[in-house]
């Protein structure tokens, strides 16, 4: 990409991630990479300027991770973040002093000097701190220009330079003006224009793929969800019908998904190879009650009928997938000076012999910007606001061995769950919502008879980025009607349970 950007050094803080979602908002294009890469990679793209992440490293460790002196000879401005602050102020000849008990919460900033960092930020704010060491000696050139109630050196600066110091964490909700200063630094230090929006990634990304692509075909499996589905309407913008999506329908998806997804992606010009194998799938995952047993015979099978389409289809030269950002910063290994980089196929497994180059349209974005782009392109907000769904489908959810008696009841029960909570407006404030079939029967009245049948879980989850997890708050009287139509209307269940476990320490899935 050609964009101007900023680079993001990793030194393993939980919220690099989050460093990069927020300078992304601000429409500016940023990477996260290891603290440790050769920056001469970066020599040939704009890069505007850096940001060091926080980590958990002291400094009075000798182990402790460091840059290169060829690093402070640069000339772009630096943010330095937690961790990041105290390197610079180390580096300059600074003196940090271990503290005797590590400050980590909410805490009172006050402004001290609102230079070009600090513009139009109130003069006292709650922000998060985060630190183990304090600066006790400022290093030649910097200043203070921020403090706490128990920390002097709260935030540091030497303008001459362009750099800057923060012991606290900006991209944090809880640091109420950090969106603020996030923005400052990259406008009024770094003087960028902020060129990454949603339009201008189409654009690039359609001559990228054509220029990869040229005249040669793409295989792109579609999973029924936001990503491969994105993915699909950006490649037949770039490459129209040398795009072939393959839709397997595997048995285990949801309600109705294989028709609705297929008649969407159809309606939207999609070169789409429908396929439906639930045979196989179910002969296969018959009498198996593991869930990696499970997950192993839905995956191989997948590749297996996948291959076989890619045979009749005939001189594929590229393998498509819905690879996100997230996915591809996980794959890298922060902790050596070796990076090592894991391949995420979400299609693992394709046989050497096919021997496809990888295209991944999405490798740069988050989620969020997925489904701003599946907007641009034309998917519906209901669409696109979907849940995620896991590859293994309902194999997965329903506890014990899978049959078709048992997925009908699943089935049934999802549909009911997820339309009610469209039908109440509480879809979009949930994370993630669905139905779990448990491998144990309870005895039950109905009419004037004993009934011994089915028990299912409820799961309704809230989440920023399924690292976490809390158990949605619905309310009871909700839960109630739903629960009686349930087992009014699905035969075969008699009791209705909501799952209240948080993440962690349970999953958010069951299986």
């Amino acid at each position: 990409m050609s964009h101007e950007m900023i680079l993001i050094l990793d030194f393993g803080s939980q919220y690099t991630q989050l460093i990069a979602r927020r300078v992304r908002e601000a429409h500016v294009y940023c990477e996260i990479v290891p603290f440790h890469i050769d920056l001469d990679n970066y020599a040939d793209r704009k890069v505007s300027g850096y940001i060091l992440s926080g980590g958990p490293a002291s400094l009075a460790d000798p182990d402790s991770p460091r840059l290169p002196a060829s690093f402070y000879r640069q000339e772009q401005p630096v943010l330095g973040v937690c961790y990041g602050m105290q390197l610079l102020a180390d580096y300059h000849g600074g003196q940090l002093v271990r503290s005797s008990n590590r400050e980590y919460g909410a805490s009172t900033f006050k402004v001290i000097d609102d230079g070009l960092l600090f513009q139009g930020i109130k003069p006292e704010s709650r922000v998060w701190m985060s630190h183990g060491d304090s600066i006790i000696r400022l290093p030649e050139g910097f200043r203070v220009i921020g403090s706490t109630d128990s920390l002097k050196v709260a935030a540091i600066a030497d303008e001459k330079r362009s750099v800057y110091g923060l012991q606290f964490h900006p991209e944090v909700h809880h640091t109420i003006e950090g969106e603020k200063i996030l923005h400052n630094f990259l406008y009024r230090i770094c003087g960028l224009k902020g060129d990454w929006t949603t339009e201008s990634f189409i654009d690039e990304a359609i001559a990228k793929i054509k220029k990869q692509v040229g005249g040669g075909k793409v295989l792109l499996g579609i999973s029924g969800g936001v990503d491969s589905s994105v993915a699909a309407m950006l490649l037949h913008r770039a490459i129209g019908n040398n795009l072939h999506a393959v839709f397997v329908n595997n048995g285990v998806l949801r309600k109705n998904e294989f028709h609705e997804v297929s008649t969407l992606l159809e309606s939207l010009g999609i070169n789409l190879h429908k396929v439906d194998a639930s045979d196989i799938f179910l002969e296969r995952l018959a009498g198996v009650e593991d869930p990696e047993h499970k997950r192993k015979i839905i995956g191989n099978t997948f590749i297996d009928v996948f291959e076989a389409e890619a045979e009749k289809i005939g001189d594929i030269d590229f393998l498509g997938q819905g690879t996100l950002y997230p996915d591809v910063i996980e794959s890298v290994s922060f902790k050596g000076p070796s990076v090592t980089i894991k391949s995420h196929h979400n299609v693992g497994g394709l046989k050497e012999h096919m021997k496809l180059r990888l295209i991944e349209p999405l490798r740069e974005l988050f989620k969020d910007e997925v489904r701003a782009l599946g907007r641009a392109l034309g998917l519906s907000e209901q669409f696109v606001r979907r849940h995620p769904f896991p590859g293994p489908g309902l194999a997965v959810r329903i506890l014990g061995p899978v049959t078709r008696e048992r997925l009908d009841v699943l089935r049934e029960v999802d549909a009911i769950f997820i339309e009610e909570l469209r039908r109440h407006n509480l879809y979009d404030e949930i994370w993630q919502a669905f139905a779990v079939l448990l491998p144990v029967k309870s005895v039950g009245v109905m009419g004037d008879e004993r009934t011994y049948e089915n028990v299912v879980a409820l799961r309704a989850v809230t989440s920023v980025d399924a690292m976490t997890a809390d158990w949605a708050r619905i309310d009871p009287d909700f839960l109630a009607h739903i629960s009686n139509r349930i087992i009014r209307h699905v035969r075969g269940v008699n009791r209705v349970t909501y799952d209240i476990s948080s993440k962690p320490p349970a999953t958010i899935e069951w299986e």
